[in-house]
């Protein structure tokens, strides 16, 4: 892709990151992005051959230019399954604010519109990958509760490390991030960890 390419394409990713945050995310049809974008519409179909595609590839350019892949590392390397549980929570927690204007439009948008919900599951889908790893290295480590599978492990750090369950927390209950982060480690270890060391 030559260098005038790639910066259109940035420049509509950024778009449609802009029209998701705006407050009105229902303005993020193929056309609105290219008008808003200074582009065609045929010319936006040259990039993203559909809106799902445009809509996951805005997602993924967020995450890339906040360098998610950065703050990864610390969880990716750990030498423990423990510590790669807290580490994993640290950098997922600490990147939803960043998200969450962008997370917001889209799941408000999900209910009816299909491709805002498959770019939403397609997020969902690496954080629970990341959420899997973590439970896969507690299993390794033998630190992982004998009722539970690893599947189930997965299930529960997912579900426990949602956007909303975030947003509950610190938008309506007023958590600072801090807290939010102390807790939600401290919830997800008494859940994965066997019960002879709560919180260890």
């Amino acid at each position: 892709m030559s260098s005038k390419s790639e910066k259109t394409r940035a420049r509509i990713l950024q778009t449609t990151l802009d029209l998701l945050e705006s407050g009105q995310p229902q303005l993020t049809r193929m056309s609105d992005i290219a008008k808003a974008a200074g582009i065609s519409r045929q010319a936006l179909y040259l990039y993203f051959p559909n809106r799902a595609e445009l809509l996951i590839g805005a997602t993924k350019y967020l995450d890339e230019k906040v360098n998610i892949e950065d703050s990864l590392v610390e969880s990716r390397t750990a030498k423990t399954g423990k510590d790669r549980l807290d580490a994993f929570i640290r950098a997922w927690g600490n990147h939803i604010p960043v998200i969450y204007g962008v997370g917001r439009a889209l799941l408000a948008m999900s209910e009816t519109d299909k491709e805002a919900a498959a770019a939403w599951e397609n997020r969902m889908a690496a954080v629970r990958h990341g959420c899997a790893a973590a439970v896969a290295a507690l299993s390794r480590d033998g630190d992982l509760r004998d009722d539970l599978t690893e599947e189930i492990g997965t299930d529960l750090l997912w579900t426990l490390l949602s956007v909303r369950n975030w947003e509950a927390l610190t938008q309506t209950c007023g958590w600072d991030q801090g807290q939010y982060l102390d807790e939600v480690t401290r919830l997800a270890r008494l859940a994965l960890l066997p019960q002879t060391e709560p919180g260890t």
